[in-house]
Order: structure tokens, then sequence, then C-alpha cells
């Protein structure tokens, strides 16, 4: 549930006629729910930018997917390491086995999930993202040793500490927020953008000016030209309140 100050927040700039888009790793179906309860019709970004849907009809207006090849290969790769891995069809969760690590992130996420065997024999489509979930530590050293094997095949990048994610290539939230830039008519240097995780890097670099909640990975900070207090402190709403206030 969203705070009702920041419900407030994201109404009024709603009101002033600016663009709240949401831009997530998450999937459609988890994060259609608190586009509704804030009151956003605009497309959402979902996936890390793999998918950007329409919150209202549910139409997936992009779709990028990984091929297969490549997916299976990542698979190989990441369940040979010996981590758990979520693979994403058609908005739905898909694991090998049930694991402490899946109900995890389905609980996390308020998911179903399809437990399906072995995920390399089951896998007969395109996936829009998998995902290795795991300890913080392990997964850096994942991320250390694919990602100069994949690099120009897969897009590799953590978006909390104990999940780290795959997609195609041309994924990232910067390039899910420049199709919506270019589908509803405003440009990146009247963008501005938050984030605070590893997967916000490209979204922060995209946008005309890039804010970090307090709480944000390092190099997000790093990157940031405002930093606002923290998540649990609603950094956002503040940020929205300026914004207006700046209209006024």
């Amino acid at each position: 549930m969203l705070r009702p100050r920041t419900r407030e927040a994201i109404h009024n700039v709603r009101a002033s006629g600016a663009h709240v888009i949401v831009v997530t790793g998450r999937m459609f179906r988890s994060t259609r729910p608190y586009v509704t309860e804030a009151g956003l019709d605009d497309p959402v970004v979902c996936y890390q930018g793999a998918v950007v849907a329409n919150p209202v009809t549910g139409e997936f207006l992009r779709h990028v997917p990984i091929p297969r090849p490549v997916a299976l290969e990542a698979l190989d790769a990441v369940i040979d390491a010996g981590f758990h891995v979520n693979c994403y069809v058609d908005d739905e969760l898909y694991v090998a086995k049930e694991t402490p690590e899946a109900r995890a992130y389905a609980s996390f996420q308020h998911l179903e999930i399809h437990e399906v065997g072995d995920l390399r024999e089951w896998l007969r489509a395109d996936p829009t993202k998998l995902v290795a979930v795991g300890d913080p530590d392990a997964l850096d050293a994942l991320e250390d040793a694919l990602k100069p094997r994949f690099r120009g095949r897969l897009f590799v990048s953590k978006s909390l500490p104990y999940f780290l994610e795959f997609a195609h290539p041309d994924v990232s939230k910067g390039a899910g927020l420049a199709f919506v830039a270019e589908r509803l008519g405003f440009t990146r240097e009247e963008t501005v953008a938050a984030g605070d995780g590893e997967n916000d890097r490209e979204l922060l670099d995209w946008a005309g000016f890039g804010v970090a909640v307090a709480n944000a990975h390092d190099d997000i900070l790093s990157r940031a030209d405002l930093v606002v207090p923290s998540v649990e402190e609603e950094g956002i709403a503040l940020l929205l309140e300026a914004y207006l206030d700046s209209l006024s």
C-alpha cells in the first residue's frame, strides 16, 4: 500500500499536467496494483525495461525478451554455479522447484509460483527475464564472472543485493523510459528520474536530472544530481512536493 502522503503527492503532480512514470524491475502483474492505487494511467516500465505496459488495459506496448538459446546458456551457468533461478514467461513466475528462495521472492512480490522441474528442459519460449537468487556476496562474484561472458548478449544487473537479473542486451530502465518518452512526447531534458538500486544506473544516466534516495546504492548516490531522504522518510513524496512548489 502507498502511504497517504506519497499518494497525495503523486495525485497533485498529475493534476499539474506532468507525467508520473513508474519504472521498476518487477513483473507487470505485481506492479499494476500499486499503479492502479496511485491513479496512474501512463505506461508503466517493468522487468528492467523489457516490458512497457498500459496499466489500464494490460496491453504490452513493448516486450523485448531474451532469445531462448542465450537464456538456456545463462540457465546452465547460474544453475551449475548452485543458485536458485526464477524464470519469467508471459508475466508468470516459473521455477524448477519451490525452494525457500522462491517462496521468499514470491511472498515479497505477492506472486504465484509455478513449479516445472528442470527449467532447461521446460523452457520453450523466449523468457522476459531470469533472476538468480542467493547470498549477496556470492551473487557479486557470479556477476563479475558472467558480465564479461555475456557482454553484448545479456543485460546483467542487481536489483536488490540478493537478486541478480538477466535480460536482453537492449533492455534497461533507461531504454524503457526512452520508449515511453517518445510515445508521450517528452524529452530527457524535461525528465527527473529517481532511483536507489544498481539497476537504476541507466535510468539516472538517461534523465536530464537524476535523484537518489539517501539509502541508495553508492554508485547511484555518486551519479545523482540530488539526494533526498530515504524511502522510510518518504523522500520521493518530498521530491514531488518540491516540484509542485517550484511551479507556484
